[in-house]
């Protein structure tokens, strides 16, 4: 060995940053004349609607099927109901989702960036809801029983997304829930004039229907110990949500009867028990849940008489604090939500809100609560407060600005965390149930988590949280490698599974070397799957295809302050099934081929050609002949939706 080789370093390189040999000229060796080695190929990405969904809907792909791009793959199969089969593949509450989801979908859709977003939330409620009507069930029912069976523990979205996918799985399936029904903060934290609970009860009937065990009023580590569980199911997952609600850490709060957190305030009030509230209430907070506690009480208004109605624990509910024998008399109430954040950056959903303010709940943004004021007999009279800024998310007084609000009740909806009574065990120590990324509970064998528990988060993140639990556990009973996740995380267009459920399947390979695949039959050539490491961003579109379409808006009823008081009925009215249709078309089906011809028509070379009819189906549309194309790139330029790229063929 001489001299310089022993000098070398592993990381040699022959030619430092910015270096490259003379004779190395890309442009000169890719193009040549009128001719490149670089032809198209069909790169299927995941659309950025889709990437931002936390429970992984393949939003495109039922899009396409609105618009009848996409055919039903069995004869006299309605497209509503092929829709609702793959909303179902990724999330099992189209209707609730529909109406509740804030929508992270539509902030992150490629249309933004031409006129307005597509109304996902509408044609997720019109397919849902039309799945109710015409009583559709879930389809994928087990092929077989794996004679496993798993202990799901709270049967909120987290875990009875886990349920269904653990019943397709072929496992037995037992909910344990602590409440007379199930849905968790779908029944139990979200007023019904938002789930309207006919809705929510098909929506968890279906999930039941497939075979899954339930067990109400049931409380882990009270009714059934934590080593029962553990002794009677091959594996556990926890999805029993934040449950218990943060007080406010300031003077006067704690101990005082009529101040309350809003996690307690919403439970009993979807249970039944309160049927009333105290003339003026105060809500701090600025979420989701603080609107919906200053609403709720807002349409309670006043009542004459109500009867005593007791928390099954034994304590209670009266939020006047007046009589805690609960006789309430109400006569008119003022609601008052206080946040941290200016109006405009409050966490709560902008619709949510201006629905709230409509209402007559006044909001204050930008201040902090100091002190809840007391009387002689430690009853809360007012809650004091100042105005604040916010440095790197902690409030920060301004000096001199303190007011009062006087009310009757104070409720806290700053924050959540889980309640561990009878299973302390699984507390990380921060009132959270911690796990990796495969959603398996840390130092804990067989144990598996989502939903709020881990971080109290959108619905929707819990029911991905589940599905994406559910294939962990799948691959635990079945004693394979827990899978490392993909980078794109949600539920994914496939061809191979596109083209099997077609009867296009590939032909069998023998797995004979051969050159070049685009005349066999057992390759999908010409296309690469990049959906599981790639988003498509907006400027890998041609957008000069799409004109102005107005977005199909749904109709909301909106209640004027004087009208709220007692009306609980919902606010938000489905779309037509015509307007669904016009939505599906005005998605640009970002990443996926959606078969308008501008690379057949702009070719130059007609090396560009349409598949045969009978051998199309979504994403294989089109395909290239290699010996007319030119690698002159218009068809890449002039694909709508990106899915044509240049890459190195013959």
């Amino acid at each position: 060995m001489n001299d310089m080789s022993q000098d070398k370093k592993l990381t040699f390189t022959r030619y430092e940053g910015g270096e490259r040999p003379d004779d190395w000229d890309l442009e000169e060796k890719i193009f040549q004349q009128d001719k490149s080695y670089k032809c198209p190929t069909y790169v299927h990405k995941t659309p950025p609607c889709q990437g931002s969904c936390p429970s992984g809907h393949e939003i495109r792909g039922w899009l396409s099927i609105a618009r009848g791009m996409d055919k039903p793959p069995v004869e006299g199969m309605s497209w509503q109901e092929y829709a609702f089969n793959r909303m179902v593949d990724a999330n099992p509450f189209p209707s609730t989702m529909g109406r509740v989801c804030p929508a992270p979908c539509e902030d992150g859709c490629n249309r933004n960036e031409v006129d307005d977003f597509v109304g996902i939330n509408a044609v997720e409620q019109y397919v849902g809801d039309w799945a109710k009507d015409n009583n559709l069930k879930i389809m994928g029912s087990p092929e077989k029983e794996s004679g496993k069976k798993v202990a799901v523990i709270g049967g909120g979205p987290a875990g009875l997304t886990a349920a269904m996918f653990l019943r397709r799985a072929g496992h037995g399936v037992t909910i344990f829930d602590n409440h007379e029904k199930l849905g968790g903060m779908m029944r139990y934290g979200i007023p019904g004039y938002r789930t309207p609970r006919d809705m929510l009860d098909t929506e968890i009937d279906r999930i039941i229907d497939m075979g899954v065990e339930v067990r109400t009023s049931t409380q882990v580590g009270e009714d059934i110990s934590l080593d029962e569980i553990e002794e009677q199911f091959d594996a556990i997952f926890w999805g029993i949500g934040a449950q218990s609600g943060r007080g406010l850490p300031i003077p006067g709060f704690e101990g005082t009867p009529n101040c309350m957190n809003g996690v307690e305030f919403l439970d009993a009030f979807n249970q039944g028990w309160v049927k009333g509230t105290a003339s003026r209430v105060v809500v701090v907070g600025g979420g989701d849940t603080s609107i919906d506690v200053a609403s709720v009480a807002r349409r309670l208004g006043h009542i004459t008489h109500s009867a005593d109605k007791e928390h099954p624990s034994g304590s209670v509910i009266d939020f006047a604090a007046q009589d805690v024998a609960g006789s309430l008399r109400r006569e008119g109430m003022q609601a008052t939500l206080t946040s941290l954040f200016p109006l405009e950056e409050m966490t709560a959903a902008e619709r949510e809100r201006e629905d709230a303010l409509r209402e007559g709940v006044d909001i204050k943004g930008g201040v902090m609560p100091l002190e809840v004021i007391k009387d002689a007999d430690g009853m809360a009279t007012a809650l004091k407060l100042c105005k604040c800024t916010l440095e790197g998310g902690r409030p920060i007084p301004v000096e001199g600005t303190e007011f009062t609000i006087e009310c009757d009740i104070v409720i806290s909806a700053i924050g959540q965390f889980g309640n561990f009574d009878g299973f302390e065990s699984m507390d990380a120590g921060n009132g959270f149930i911690k796990t990796d990324g495969l959603y398996s509970v840390d130092g804990k064998d067989k144990h598996f988590a989502g939903g709020d528990i881990l971080k109290p988060h959108l619905l929707t993140t819990a029911i991905g949280h589940g599905r994406i639990a559910a294939e962990s556990i799948d691959h635990f009973l079945s004693g394979e490698a827990l899978d490392r996740r993909p980078k794109v995380d949600v539920n994914h267009f496939n061809l191979l599974n596109e083209l099997h459920q077609r009867g296009k399947d590939p032909e069998h390979y023998d797995h004979q070397q051969t050159r070049g695949t685009d005349h066999e039959e057992f390759a999908i050539h010409n296309y690469e799957d990049r959906s599981e490491t790639q988003i498509i961003p907006h400027d890998e579109l041609f957008k000069g295809h799409f004109g102005y379409e107005a977005r199909e808006i749904r109709n909301e009823i909106h209640i004027s302050e004087k009208d709220v008081l007692g009306n609980f009925e919902e606010r938000i009215e489905a779309i037509t099934e015509e307007q669904a249709i016009k939505e599906g078309n005005r998605c640009m089906s970002c990443g996926m081929c959606f078969e308008c011809d501008n690379c057949v028509i702009y070719c130059p070379q007609d090396a560009v050609f349409r598949v045969k009819k009978s051998e199309r189906t979504v994403g294989r549309y089109v395909d290239t002949d290699y010996e007319k194309c030119i690698g002159c790139h218009i068809c890449m330029d002039v694909c709508p939706t990106g899915y044509i790229k240049m890459g190195l063929g013959e």
